[in-house]
């Protein structure tokens, strides 16, 4: 077998990993990482542990990759997997007595320390392809790392083909030694081939791709791997190849693909013919495409973004960073010389990295581990990039929903009971409280329906449930799911019917019960009860119902696409909610008639079943309405001085770090409970709230520590040399620029430097005015504008200002802010 890059440095990483707890390791593609490393570490002394049964866990943040770098590595040593090498993934194991390395998926490690805080038996954690920032790879290493606290014989590797390297020393420690590999690449041509122009529609656009990909055929060797953001466009390429090109062979590659196929796609033709194969990222690291010498890439991922103020996920199809980029491209060159055909001007900017999903993502499942883990302020434990304070309390508030947490965040007994269930918070609230249903079976059936990687399109739940329980076996992947599910609930998965279906889903997703509006403008328009709206085309089967339950949204909180949903009756609602036959009061501002408008509702969030007039209007409901319309506009009505302490506080956030509050317009709406509405008892309109002290009751919502040295770090005025307090305009800093000082030149005479402020971290912007206050020049750097600019502003100004002194060496002159004395 051929050496590997990596292999010329396994004594170094050997040696580093003995002596230290925490290691680092840069290793580009191709280098051989994740299958040399594991097994060299194997039998090192610190891997055996004290009785030789040490075991080694590897972290692969997709299944596929998983499984083939079980299988590849248990290959090497001539044994099948489930003896020294096996491999852990939901639902899956293939594990035995004599297993010293297993390769595991990101979740499940998660759940190993949860079940084991301190990782009994295991000696080591080898974190692999980190650079993909995964939300559990982030969560697992925070919660490996507070494990190593109290055992420090655990090591932890974490290694990748890019790392930020210094974001990880913050973690780990300035002293982690790194070990650097390069990897194993043949020369890649690339070129660029940017689609055309015209109108980008689904169909034209794979037209266009099969071109490319096919003249790609023409001008390199070997198979090609096409890279594409997503199944559909997959799909729709895959129909145009096969029509231009029936002998070709086209295989797909993405994550809803059964095991087999997966293989299928990674092998080459076995008659030899030339192959296309078609991914989505799954592809871009891990895993080794055999026969690939040309990569076709579109230039595009998707991925989801959550939003915390809809609690809804949007796929949004964005520009692939220039990291991911090249990724790709060098997946042309691990087995000989290839060619990268990228679908986009060269001159094309792509950011340099993609952001972490920990930034993007629901954070409910996150709030549910730390919960478990018994956290309660996320920053006790060590992150890389520290969960987003409004998503976490967006996951925090749909846990307490539930019912999973209680006021102070920690679990409630049903969050304790819910612990069981591999699965989302929300499917695992389902599964447990099934029971008062008397449908555990269905709710397995559902769930594993649910989680499916098979499930497309519009798809109607009740009849694909129908279709499934008819024939399982054609069914493979989510029968073996059901069935495991079904085995932790104690259960024979067997389902007598579907009727409380959509009662399962409203224990789950409470927030997407869905009532019908607008009846005179036609079918498929809907109220969540989470406030949003939400559509289905009018034709859908399910357009007319008064009430149903939405499993599948698309996130557009505007209008929301429903893919999946299940009516539920009123009366089935009601029983499942007893709070819905309570009455509330509603209040909410009308722009029309410029005032509160209530009445008395009963009903579940947005979702009304039937309403009264109200008599008075209660004083917290009359806060909770205001509140709700200053989030709907979108901003407040700060004035000039207002937002001269917003510029402040943004300047120390940005100088000093988040110690000091966010204060910009979204941190402020999304907190206006804590810090304007203990102001509004006695507000009853916009108007009133127009009025009051915003910028004064932002200055007293400050922890006193903080406002004590407010002055001092970003004071109001700044004293000159010629005695004049000059105010400072922060307003600038809003926006992330310097805070401006507009002062007449005369006054700065004598000063050598710029002023700084927040601890000397920021310089002030002179705007030197002349004496008639008209702006002379804009300098950051004053030493620099006395050297080279102040001459020639002399030569201009001291004719048209006699009375003012205009000195040759304005260091040495006095400042002052009146005309020269009379001789």
């Amino acid at each position: 077998m051929a050496e590997l890059p990596i292999e010329a440095h396994l004594d170094a990483l050997c040696d580093a990993m003995a002596q230290h707890a925490r290691v680092l390791l840069v290793a580009e593609p191709g280098a051989g990482k994740t299958t040399r490393v594991p097994l060299a570490l194997l039998d090192e002394e610190w891997c055996l542990g004290e009785r030789g049964e040490g075991r080694l866990l590897l972290l692969e943040p997709r299944r596929v990759a998983a499984r083939l770098a079980a299988g590849f590595m248990a290959e090497m040593l001539g044994e099948p997997v489930g003896e020294t090498v096996g491999y852990r993934m939901r639902g899956e194991s293939r594990v035995g007595p004599n297993t010293r390395l297993e390769v595991v998926t990101q979740g499940v490690l998660t759940r190993m320390l949860q079940d084991d805080p301190l990782l009994e038996g295991v000696t080591g954690i080898i974190f692999d392809e980190f650079h993909e920032r995964s939300l559990e790879a982030d969560l697992g290493l925070a919660l490996a790392l507070d494990a190593q606290s109290v055992r420090d014989d655990l090591r932890l590797l974490v290694m990748s083909a890019t790392l930020d390297v210094e974001a990880l020393f913050g973690v780990l420690g300035e002293s982690t030694p790194l070990v650097e590999s390069q990897g194993r690449s043949f020369p890649v041509t690339t070129r660029y081939l940017p689609l055309g122009s015209r109108p980008n529609s689904g169909e034209n656009t794979a037209r266009q791709q099969a071109s490319a990909v096919l003249e790609a055929l023409a001008q390199g060797e070997g198979d090609a791997l096409v890279f594409l953001p997503g199944v559909a466009e997959i799909r729709r390429l895959a129909r145009e190849l096969a029509g231009r090109q029936p002998s070709l062979a086209v295989r797909e590659l993405h994550g809803r693909l059964s095991l087999e196929e997966q293989r299928r796609a990674l092998r080459p033709e076995p008659d030899g013919n030339r192959r296309v194969v078609l991914a989505t990222a799954i592809a871009e690291s891990s895993v080794t495409v055999d026969g690939v010498r040309i990569v076709v890439d579109a230039g595009q991922e998707r991925v989801p973004v959550f939003q915390p103020r809809s609690g809804l996920t949007r796929l949004e199809t964005r520009r692939v960073n220039r990291a991911s980029a090249d990724q790709r491209r060098g997946r042309a060159g691990r087995q000989g010389p290839g060619l990268c055909l990228r679908l986009w001007a060269e001159e094309q900017p792509l950011p340099a990295h993609g952001e972490p999903e920990i930034l993007q993502a629901d954070l409910a499942p996150l709030a549910f581990e730390l919960a478990r883990w018994g956290i309660v302020e996320p920053d006790a434990l060590a992150w890389i990039t520290l969960p987003p304070a409004g998503a976490l309390a967006a996951g925090r508030g749909l846990l307490q929903r539930l019912g999973v947490l209680d006021e102070a965040f920690l679990l409630t007994e049903l969050g304790r009971a819910c612990s069981r269930w591999p699965t989302h918070p929300r499917l695992a609230v389902m599964l447990e409280r099934a029971g008062e249903l008397d449908a555990v079976p269905l709710a397995c059936a559902l769930v594993a329906a649910l989680e499916g990687r098979d499930l497309d399109g519009e798809q109607d739940l009740e009849r694909t449930l129908q279709a499934r329980l008819a024939q399982p076996s054609a069914h493979r992947q989510w029968l073996r799911e059901a069935q495991r599910l079904a085995r932790i609930g104690g259960v024979r998965l067997e389902v007598s019917n579907l009727v409380p279906l959509g009662e399962l889903l409203a224990l789950a997703y409470p927030d997407r019960v869905a009532q019908r509006i607008n009846h005179d403008a036609g079918p498929g328009r809907f109220r969540l009860a989470s406030g949003g709206l939400a559509t289905l085309p009018e034709r859908h089967p399910l357009a007319h119902a008064e009430l149903l339950v939405a499993a599948e949204l698309d996130g557009q909180a505007s209008g929301a696409r429903i893919f999946r949903g299940v009516a539920i009756s009123r009366e089935r609602l009601e029983a499942l909610f007893p709070e819905t036959r309570e009455w509330q009061a509603s209040l909410e501002w009308s722009d029309e008639q410029g005032r509160l408008v209530g009445e008395q509702v009963r009903g579940l969030g947005a979702v009304v079943l039937e309403r009264r007039p109200l008599q008075s209007l209660p004083p917290e409901a009359i806060r909770e309405a205001l509140l709700d319309a200053l989030r709907r506009r979108g901003e407040l009505p700060f004035g000039d001085s207002d937002e001269q302490q917003r510029g402040r506080m943004a300047l120390l956030r940005q100088a000093l770090g988040d110690t000091w509050p966010d204060w910009s317009m979204p941190g402020l709406l999304d907190t206006l409970e804590t810090w304007l509405g203990p102001h509004l008892d006695e507000v009853r309109s916009l108007d009133a709230v127009a009025r009051l002290p915003l910028g004064r009751l932002l200055l007293d919502s400050l922890e006193w520590p903080l406002r004590a040295r407010l002055d001092e770090l970003a004071p109001e005025r700044l004293a000159v040399p010629s005695g004049s307090q000059v105010r400072l305009d922060y307003t600038p800093c809003l926006e992330a620029r310097p805070p401006v000082l507009a002062v007449k030149l005369q006054e700065v005479f004598g000063w050598r430097e710029s002023p700084r402020i927040a601890e000397g971290r920021v310089g002030a912007l002179l705007h030197l005015l002349s004496p008639a206050r008209r702006p002379l020049q804009v300098t950051g750097d004053l030493a620099s504008f006395w050297a080279n600019g102040y001459p020639e502003v002399r030569r201009e100004m001291r004719g048209r200002y006699p009375k003012h002194p205009w000195p040759e060496d304005p260091l040495a002159a006095v400042a002052t802010a009146r005309t020269k004395p009379r001789a």
